[in-house]
């Protein structure tokens, strides 16, 4: 069966040089991710290790192993300036002549490791605003995404895949085991409207904001029939299933607070960047994700993303609920 173009053509034709070359070290980085996944155990890299992140969660030999390649891979590529992870505290300068910074969860859906259910890579890109030459600042990084200039994710699952966009059309690439290479199989898509599919959390439902419990009734008491609940537990792995066929992905927020639990510059505007290039929309219940003005490096964000008249119908809910 004839493949279809490879990564590194379609780049080489779309994406300006510095761009493309920093988009291919991350993607061969996803490479290493997906052999480390799919041989956990024979590299010894199941199980966690003894210490906690910034978050205060258990940190993953994987999880590790994850920053250090994208850490490495991102220096290795020349254009990186600075790097940004869920597993480092502060920020890292990698080249101070690069033009750009990375800010990345390198393993999203770490508690999937061990039952061997999806994981993944979100990242994204933007231009610093400190002088090239420099080290980088926290103000490189506390950018509202509306600036992004590219982001994507790798989905470690029953295949590997590589979503990306560079501000023209969301694309999907597949990761070959014959040559180890990535090739298209969509370009520019659409997440599909009509989508049936909610997918959140619902054993915290009565912990959510009461927008959530409406939105969730209307789902299962919908005219045309309830819609289906799917929740694998990685934004990942429920994200790419909401590209394909549609629905949206729900993480609001507790009742009484404005932020939810995702991370805002490496899971929630990366995602809402390559949403809004695939026609859906993005909102922390009441505002546009690209649009939140970051204070803090590892800053909570609530979410509702995925096709547009779902998020909207949401959103009617979290207004009359403000009214």
């Amino acid at each position: 069966m004839q493949k279809g173009r490879d990564l590194a053509g379609f780049l080489h034709e779309t994406a300006a040089a510095d761009i493309a070359k920093l988009i291919t070290s991350i993607a061969e980085g996803t490479k290493e991710l997906s052999h480390a996944v799919r041989n956990l155990g024979a590299m010894g890299l199941g199980g966690s290790m003894d210490v906690t992140n910034v978050q205060g969660e258990t940190v993953q030999k994987l999880d590790d192993h994850s920053n250090n390649v994208m850490m490495r891979v991102c220096k290795d590529s020349g254009t990186c300036a600075g790097y940004l992870s869920e597993e480092n505290e502060d920020i890292v300068t990698l080249n101070t002549g690069g033009k750009y910074i990375v800010s990345i969860d390198p393993l999203d859906g770490s508690s999937n490791i061990d039952i061997a259910a999806p994981v993944g890579t979100i990242f994204s890109v933007l231009e610093r605003i400190s002088p090239v030459g420099s080290d980088v600042t926290r103000e490189d990084f506390l950018q509202p995404g509306y600036k992004t200039v590219a982001a994507g994710y790798a989905l470690y699952g029953s295949s590997t895949m590589l979503v990306f966009s560079t501000g023209a059309g969301t694309h999907i690439f597949a990761l070959s085991t014959d040559d180890n290479g990535y090739y298209q199989t969509h370009l520019r898509m659409f997440i599909p409207g009509g989508g049936r599919i909610y997918s959140l959390n619902q054993g915290n439902l009565g912990k959510f904001e009461s927008t959530a419990q409406q939105f969730v009734d209307w789902c299962i008491a919908h005219e045309k029939g309830p819609y289906s609940l799917r929740y694998i537990g990685s934004m990942v792995g429920d994200m790419h299933r909401t590209f394909i066929k549609g629905g949206v992905f729900l993480y609001p927020a507790a009742k009484g607070e404005k932020r939810g639990k995702l991370r805002l510059l490496y899971e929630c505007i990366p995602m809402a960047f390559i949403t809004e290039h695939a026609g859906g929309r993005a909102i922390n219940g009441s505002q546009r994700i690209l649009d939140i003005q970051p204070t803090e490096l590892h800053e909570r964000c609530a979410i509702i993303i995925g096709c547009k008249d779902l998020v909207s119908k949401y959103e009617e809910f979290a207004q009359a609920v403000a009214v």
